[in-house]
């Protein structure tokens, strides 16, 4: 039948149209996909290129860092310190600010960190659900029960900070370490911001090895090795730590930084013995001791003799000041207080223009003597005297 014939024709010429928009539609949307593959492989491949290249320049700057630490150099030991104290899982509320210096001279770590104000000790001893009142109701802590607790805190954060320093020590840089804490707050008689320091102590790492800190009372491991703690630390009553972080000072640079060429400032290392003694006891005077050089000839190793004029902490002081170029050992300290002993001297001051040796801490503990090298020099020049000086080692020749 020719009319059934038509009608079998249309349908499938229609469906054959069907079939070729579908496969036309099919390829479009292969096509679209291929070219959706090509951009997200293309992107893949960049953004893997870019990972790999970051890793890359990550992976060598820690094997920079690595090997700069292994070599002893200062910014790297710093940079290593900061990642390990970066490190301490702490309460929270517990500040954790905190920033470094590195006397490679004396391989000694200067640590001047944040500590958590009073409030950081609950005010609530204990809770108590009341059931007849459906109301949990708190029991204060005593004020003297907080004071104790507060200087157990400020005696562990110093004690765990110095242990996580130490422990870490793979490189065998860190000799010495000293530990400044300080609060931020509030100076209620000038309503300006201040950081009074509750504690400051200096350790070596043999001293600090003997040390069982499981079996430890912290206060009076603290109280053992010399360290300042503030009397009333939940009052911010402050104490003078042992090294102030700015005397840790960059300027004490080595011979072969070229840029210090161009510097105008005086090089301590060219002044003769008798300038450089003249040097430190116009520097005792300005800080406001009466002084005066002794003969070179029989000076029985004097170099200047100082009195203290205040009542009760006066007294006479005697002060060496070496022109040291390499590190000071024991045997300089023990000179200096076998001195003290024959001129009746209450106490001394060893300056030098270079760091001092583990041993030599350790000798100086419990005994009025104080050290000072360098950098701590060259900040006291400045502050108190007007003096910007530097200090350039020579590469070779006589101390």
């Amino acid at each position: 039948m020719p009319g059934a014939k038509g009608k079998h024709e249309r349908a499938l010429g229609e469906a054959e149209a069907k079939y070729q928009a579908a496969v036309n539609e099919h390829h479009t949307a292969a096509a679209n996909r291929r070219t959706r593959l090509d951009r997200l492989r293309a992107e893949y491949d960049r953004d893997r290129e870019a990972f790999l290249l970051k890793l890359q320049q990550r992976n060598g700057e820690v094997d920079a860092l690595e090997a700069a630490y292994r070599a002893g150099d200062g910014e790297a030991i710093v940079a290593y310190n900061t990642m390990v104290l970066e490190r301490s899982d702490y309460p929270e509320g517990f500040p954790q600010e905190f920033r470094l210096a590195y006397a490679p001279e004396s391989k000694e770590l200067v640590v001047e960190y944040e500590l958590p104000g009073v409030d950081a000790i609950p005010a609530a001893a204990e809770y108590k659900y009341v059931k007849a009142r459906d109301a949990i109701d708190s029991k204060p802590r005593k004020q003297a029960e907080i004071k104790e607790l507060y200087q157990d805190v400020v005696a562990a954060v110093a004690l765990r900070t110095i242990h996580e320093v130490f422990e870490a020590d793979e490189g065998n840089h860190l000799a010495v370490v000293t530990f400044n804490g300080f609060v931020q707050t509030v100076d209620p008689t000038t309503g300006r911001d201040v950081r009074p320091h509750l504690i400051s102590v200096r350790v070596t790492s043999e001293r600090f090895d003997e040390l069982n800190l499981s079996r430890i009372d912290t206060r009076a491991c603290l109280r053992n090795l010399g360290a300042q703690v503030s009397p009333r630390p939940e009052e911010q009553q402050p104490v003078k730590p042992i090294v102030e972080f700015n005397m840790v000072d960059k300027r004490f640079i080595e011979g072969s930084d070229v840029i210090s060429e161009l510097d105008a400032r005086p090089n301590l290392m060219d002044l003769t013995p008798f300038e450089f003694e003249n040097l430190v006891c116009n520097l005792f005077s300005k800080m406001g001791l009466e002084t005066r050089r002794t003969q070179s000839s029989r000076d029985g190793g004097v170099d200047v003799v100082a009195f203290d004029t205040r009542p009760i902490l006066g007294g006479k002081v005697v002060i060496q000041a070496k022109r040291y170029r390499h590190t000071v050992w024991v045997s300089a300290v023990r000179n200096l207080y076998g001195t003290m002993m024959n001129e009746g001297a209450n106490k001394g001051i060893l300056v030098s223009t270079s760091g001092y040796g583990s041993d030599a801490f350790n000798f100086v503990k419990d005994k009025p003597i104080e050290l000072i090298d360098g950098g701590s020099l060259i900040y006291l020049l400045e502050n108190h005297a007007g003096v910007c000086a530097r200090i350039i080692m020579p590469e070779e020749g006589p101390s």
